[in-house]
């Protein structure tokens, strides 16, 4: 199994201690640290970790500037970050989110839970970029369902009749888990359309594919972007 590569950037060295073995002894987590930002800087672009822990309060350069100098660099931009510091009221949750962090981690934190913290981040990091390419899906289907609309009308093309069905069912079974719960209603309001279109639901209107399909790329098309996790802070 391959580890997790986890950078710690934090001053204090006490506290560098802290995260190593509380981080090190999983076998998830490979970990390095350092003091500063210029020097996690340097390191994050050599090593690539997967994820960063930046103290906030930092002599020199603190962590939101160390933050900035990592989203300009294109070998760390992408690079998730989890603030770690003991202001962790929701105000500046928010603004630390605000910069580009995927969340904070408050201080003082129980050594015994903090790999349980670490791991519940990563686990919403990996979600949201999961969701963040089911996006990119739905822009292709949008595509994909505006082509297939222009052949529908009394003799409609089977194939595009039945790519319609074949893309709505998978958008009905999938966009509910990445939180289009109502993509996922609208696209199975199609599929049932087209079933009772094909003659498996008794004699129905042809007009209701069509109106189903166009709630259904109305609402595609006011999902372009996927929705951002919302981070909260994790003792």
């Amino acid at each position: 199994m391959t580890a997790y590569r986890i950078l710690h950037v934090d001053d204090e060295p006490d506290i560098r201690e802290i995260v190593d073995m509380s981080l090190g002894l999983n076998a998830e987590f490979e970990v390095r640290a350092c003091a500063c930002g210029a020097d996690a800087i340097a390191m994050a672009a050599e090593w690539s970790p997967f994820l960063i822990l930046l103290d906030v309060m930092m002599p020199g350069m603190d962590g939101p500037t160390t933050l900035k100098h990592l989203r300009a660099d294109p070998r760390t931009a992408d690079i998730p970050v989890l603030f770690m510091t003991a202001r962790a009221q929701e105000r500046e949750v928010n603004q630390l989110i605000a910069l580009g962090a995927h969340g904070v981690i408050s201080k003082p934190f129980d050594p015994m839970t903090l790999a349980f913290s670490v791991r519940s981040h990563l686990q919403a990091i990996r979600l949201e970029s999961l969701r963040a390419v089911f996006v990119q899906r739905i822009k292709g289907d949008a595509a994909a369902l505006a082509a297939c609309r222009s052949s529908l009308g009394r003799n409609a093309d089977p194939a595009a009749v039945g790519e319609i069905k074949k893309i709505a069912h998978g958008l009905a079974g999938a966009a509910g888990l990445f939180g289009f719960h109502q993509i996922s209603s609208d696209a199975a309001a199609v599929e049932d359309a087209v079933i009772a279109r094909n003659g498996g639901g008794g004699e129905r209107d042809p007009s209701e594919l069509v109106r189903a399909l166009d709630r259904l790329m109305s609402r595609m098309e006011g999902h372009r972007e996927a929705p951002r996790i919302g981070a909260q802070s994790a003792a």
